[in-house]
């Protein structure tokens, strides 16, 4: 490649490019006239080298809620009472897995200390305490303006040349990633000046790449780039006033969670709904469906997005909110120490026609992923398939036995679409079930404050047109298989059932044997691909004490025609389950 100088100087520094035509010939391949710019280590060009190269640390904002430092791996850090060691970024998507775990969340997540964090100019810190990282979470910039520019980056390697002010070659180094060239800046005084080995090769956010020849194309590279995109840096999902207002009046909410002053008042609210309007008025209608009207407003405080609610008889929503998460279809405000408002987004489920939920019902079959009946799970009907018929028929089977009953759709007070289901030999789902989560492949009814909770996963013809479950099915019903490991949190579990043999048979019947002369289990089992797109292995076995512990919508981690395994959260532990072939 050809080495081009660059040079941006300032006025007292003109000589120096006067005279450098007058030193040309003792230097290698000099450019010519038209590339001689300037470029100092202090110089603004430098400065967005050295943002385009800063340590991004927003991608585990979710844990330390700011974007200017990251924390080293590993680390332990306590989410709902479960320790979960954290050894890379992929587990950061566990965190979120275990917030979203339970309906009316409470998010709480510590950080064990002490960790090791590193700052945008990858300086390493010691965290010893809470406080600690207090102070340099406030040294944070959010909202899109901190120093760091992510929608654009360097292809490497780069080589980088330092000269004297004579313009004498006095070293060159190549460079191999961000912090190394980050580095390199802050060993540079103000006056030192730099020249690259161009062309360099940069990335934007989507993926083209860019050839720059010079510092003039670099700069402008950087600048043209560094607001095109959103670099997401905010533990609220980076969103603006303008996207916070226009998702309030897209869809009604429904209130999940109400604490203040350190007191849990859900159950007062639970599953209010809350419309706003363009005018700045909020309706909030209660259970019986009457309503009272407030306003709402927003504004920009503290690099945050605030909500301000205001109802005449409603004290415990009169409050300007920060708004600190804006995800998954929830929306969660925040006001200081047991200062806290969940809500829910609810299209499709208040205001919606009862034609709507009846045709999406009878499209295919649901699988139950979860009943729960005044807070305690009904295990035994864990895969059961319901297929709600025309007329006002449903049927609730797991292969080998059918219940059939009866099924409407109507709506309630708050104008909310309720599901009635009425089953004689099966109690536990003849209830008027609110429909509290509409989606594609999804369904989620609860009652009485979230007491009683459905849950229904969408089966369309088994998933004959998902290759993937096809595959498994076929892999887990080619031969016995054995518990090579199951793991209870720390607690390895696995002799305990040392001598079960499962073996997998069509029309999702599954045996387990416990050896010539032991119990055998008979039970239910599916491959699913769940709404999330995850691919799953539902195990029931009914009221089988023995057989509890194994009975659950397992997550499919890997599988080869040998091995199977599963993972489940479970409560404060993280379960693992092995099957090898016998």
């Amino acid at each position: 490649m050809k080495k081009f100088m660059s040079y941006l100087m300032y006025g007292s520094l003109l000589l120096v490019a006067l005279n450098f035509t007058s030193c040309q010939e003792e230097f290698e391949e000099l450019p010519g006239e038209d590339n001689q710019e300037a470029i100092l280590a202090s110089s603004s060009t430098a400065q967005l080298i050295k943002r385009t190269s800063s340590k991004d640390g927003s991608y585990d904002n979710i844990v330390d809620g700011a974007s200017c430092i990251a924390i080293n791996f590993p680390y332990m850090v306590n989410v709902n009472g479960l320790e979960v060691k954290i050894d890379a970024i992929e587990d950061l998507k566990l965190i979120k897995q275990l917030f979203n775990e339970v309906e009316v969340d409470d998010d709480i997540l510590e950080i064990i200390f002490p960790i090791q964090i590193t700052l945008s100019d990858y300086t390493e810190v010691t965290i010893s305490n809470k406080e600690q990282l207090r102070e340099k979470v406030e040294e944070c910039v959010e909202g899109g303006d901190d120093d760091d520019i992510e929608c654009i980056d360097f292809v490497y390697p780069i080589v980088v040349y330092s000269f004297d002010i004579n313009l004498q070659q006095t070293g060159n180094v190549t460079v191999e990633n961000d912090m190394q060239l980050r580095r390199y800046f802050a060993e540079r005084g103000d006056d030192d000046l730099l020249s690259f080995d161009f062309p360099i090769t940069l990335e934007l956010y989507d993926d083209t790449k860019i050839s720059v020849s010079n510092n003039a194309e670099l700069a402008n590279a950087i600048e043209t780039a560094k607001s095109e995109c959103d670099e997401d840096d905010d533990y609220d999902d980076d969103f603006t006033q303008e996207r916070l207002e226009e998702y309030l009046v897209a869809c009604p909410w429904l209130v999940n969670e109400v604490i203040r002053a350190n007191i849990d008042n859900t159950g007062q609210y639970f599953d209010y709904v809350m419309n706003f309007t363009d005018d700045g008025k909020v309706v909030m209608k209660d259970r019986a469906g009457n309503s009272l009207t407030g306003t709402w407003s927003t504004r920009i405080g503290e690099n945050r997005v605030l909500l301000k609610l205001d109802f005449e008889a409603l004290a415990d929503f009169d409050l300007e909110w920060f708004v600190y998460d804006l995800d998954d279809g929830k929306i969660k405000l925040y006001a200081g120490e047991g200062e806290r408002i969940i809500m829910k987004k609810a299209c499709g489920i208040v205001d919606n026609t009862p034609d709507t939920l009846r045709e999406i019902l009878k499209e295919c079959s649901w699988v139950i992923k979860k009943v729960m009946l005044n807070n305690e799970d009904l295990d035994r009907l864990l895969g059961y398939e319901f297929a709600f018929q025309a007329e006002g028929v449903v049927t609730l089977s797991n292969e080998s036995d059918m219940s059939e009953g009866t099924w409407a759709i109507t709506t309630n007070a708050q104008g909310r679409l309720v599901m009635a289901i009425t089953m004689g030999d099966e109690p536990g789902v003849s209830f008027e079930w609110l429909l509290s989560d509409l989606r594609d492949k999804r369904l989620k009814f609860t009652i009485e404050d979230g007491n009683y909770e459905l849950i229904l996963e969408r089966v369309c013809d088994n998933n004959a047109d998902d290759e993937d479950v096809a595959e498994i099915r076929n892999i887990m019903m080619g031969g016995e298989w054995i518990i090579a490991k199951y793991m209870e949190g720390d607690n390895d579990e696995t002799q305990n059932y040392a001598a079960f043999v499962f073996d997998f048979q069509a029309e999702l019947a599954v045996n387990v044997t416990t050896g010539e002369t032991g119990p055998a289990y008979p039970g239910l089992w599916r491959i699913i691909r769940d709404s999330e797109g995850e691919l799953k292995c539902y195990l029931n076995f009914g009221l089988a004490t023995a057989m509890q512990v194994l009975m659950d919508d397992w997550k499919i981690v890997s599988i080869t025609n040998d091995r199977v395994e599963l993972k489940m959260i479970n409560g404060n532990n993280i379960e693992v389950l092995v099957l090898e072939k016998k």
